[in-house]
């Protein structure tokens, strides 16, 4: 074959098509909430915190290859939650709501810094720290990863703000929904307020454990929904 068939063929494959990455894109969030589910089953019930040392060993170094394994479906739930918000302000620009996309873009890579720390630590944990010896710091460190968990509820309310705005602004989703995605704001806002010594509103309670995290990610298959029964951008994107 000559070298301008290969090239004919290789502009004209579906792979190279804007099309195919519009989708691949808008498909992402739905691939970050699999994995980022997928990692919390394999990883486990991360020890409360003020865990006792014997706790922290058996879940930390007893559990090692379950939570690296783990980290990385986590590290990769967290790329493809970036590029979902990276697909929800291409739709936004395109839409007009430049500002709304700009702050989709600035909130997820909060969010992903903060996810990322968190991610980190519990993996230097399993790695080396929990099996040294030193459970004062082992225990450090896990009330640190439960403070940053709570920390993340500010970023993420920020970009469901600015996803449900900016999508209701262009008008590619109904008063109801946006009602939703307004009420989904304050509730994961809330999170960021759980710092009672125990109890529901922990830090490592049930709110903050379950309650905002099944909010965003239930927000996110919403719009990622959304934006799949969209038509593509009348201008190049991708």
């Amino acid at each position: 074959m000559s070298a301008s068939a290969i090239a004919k063929t290789s502009s004209t494959s579906v792979y190279t098509t804007r099309e195919f990455w519009e989708r691949l894109w808008r498909t992402s969030g739905i691939q970050s909430v699999g994995l980022f589910i997928i990692a919390y089953v394999v990883c486990g019930y991360q020890p409360p915190v003020g865990a006792p040392a014997e706790a922290l060993v058996a879940f930390y170094d007893g559990g090692r290859t379950r939570i690296l394994i783990a980290a990385v479906l986590s590290g990769l739930a967290v790329l493809n939650l970036m590029w979902f918000a990276a697909a929800l302000r291409t739709t936004l620009a395109d839409a007009g709501e430049d500002g709304w996309g700009a702050a989709a873009t600035a909130s997820s890579a909060a969010v992903g810094g903060l996810f990322l720390l968190f991610i980190t630590v519990g993996a230097a944990l399993a790695y080396s720290i929990a099996g040294s010896g030193n459970h004062t710091f082992t225990s450090g460190l896990n009330g640190f990863a439960w403070a940053c968990a709570v920390l993340t509820s500010f970023p993420r309310a920020m970009l469901i703000m600015a996803g449900s705005f900016g999508l209701w602004r262009a008008g590619l989703i109904s008063n109801a929904l946006f009602a939703a995605g307004v009420a989904a704001v304050v509730l994961v806002l809330l999170g960021g307020t759980t710092w009672l010594s125990g109890g529901f509103w922990a830090p490592d309670g049930a709110y903050s454990r379950f309650v905002s995290p099944i909010i965003g990610l239930v927000w996110v298959v919403v719009v990622s929904r959304v934006l799949l029964t969209r038509s593509p951008a009348t201008r190049t994107g991708w």
